[in-house]
C-alpha cells in the first residue's frame, strides 16, 4: 500500500524524475527507467502549488547546477533498518564518497554490509537521500538502481573523479 498523496515530474539533466509525496514530505524520487520504481503511482498530479513538491524542485535544480540547497522534509516508507541507512547517507558529503563496509562500521553494523548494500540499494529518493555517494571498497561504481552512467554523472558533478 503506497503512502504517496500527490506527485509531480521534474526534468532534470539526467532525465526527468517523478517526485512523490506523502502527509508528511516527499515520499519518492525516481529516473523513469530506476530499478525499484513503482510504477503508476495512482495519485494526482501537482498543480503547481504544492509546497513540498515545489521545494523539490528547487533543491534539485540548485543541486544540478551546483548551488546549496535545502532538503525538503522526507518521508521515505521502509523498514526501520533502511530508515536508519538511509538517514546515515545524509551525511555523506559531496565530493567524498564513503564505502559500504565503513558505512555499515559507522552504522555499529560491521557484519552487516550486505544488507546495509540492499537498504541503499532500495532508497527510494533518489539524488537527494545520496545513495550514489556509497562506492565499493576499492572505489569502484558499484550498483546504482538510477544506472551507472547516472551515478557517475552525479559523482562527477558533486567534484569527485569517477
Amino acid at each position: 500500500m503506497s503512502h504517496h498523496i500527490l506527485q509531480r515530474r521534474i526534468p532534470t539533466p539526467l532525465g526527468p524524475l517523478t517526485a512523490a509525496r506523502s502527509a508528511a514530505g516527499l515520499s519518492g524520487l525516481w529516473f523513469d527507467d530506476q530499478k525499484h520504481h513503482p510504477g503508476a503511482l495512482g495519485v494526482p498530479e501537482d498543480d503547481g502549488r504544492d509546497p513540498v513538491l515545489a521545494a523539490t524542485a528547487s533543491a534539485l535544480t540548485a543541486y544540478f547546477n551546483g548551488k546549496p540547497f535545502t532538503l525538503p522534509p522526507l518521508d521515505p516508507a521502509g523498514t526501520a533498518f533502511q530508515r536508519e541507512v538511509w538517514q546515515a547517507l545524509l551525511d555523506i558529503p559531496p565530493g567524498a564518497p564513503d564505502t559500504y563496509g565503513h558505512l555499515a562500521e559507522r552504522l555499529g553494523r560491521a557484519q552487516a554490509a550486505r544488507a546495509l548494500g540492499a537498504a541503499v540499494g532500495r532508497n527510494p529518493i533518489s539524488v537527494l537521500i545520496p545513495c550514489h555517494r556509497v562506492v565499493g571498497a576499492d572505489g569502484s561504481l558499484t550498483g546504482y538502481a538510477g544506472g551507472l552512467e547516472r551515478k557517475q554523472a552525479l559523482l562527477k558533478l558533486e567534484g569527485t573523479a569517477a
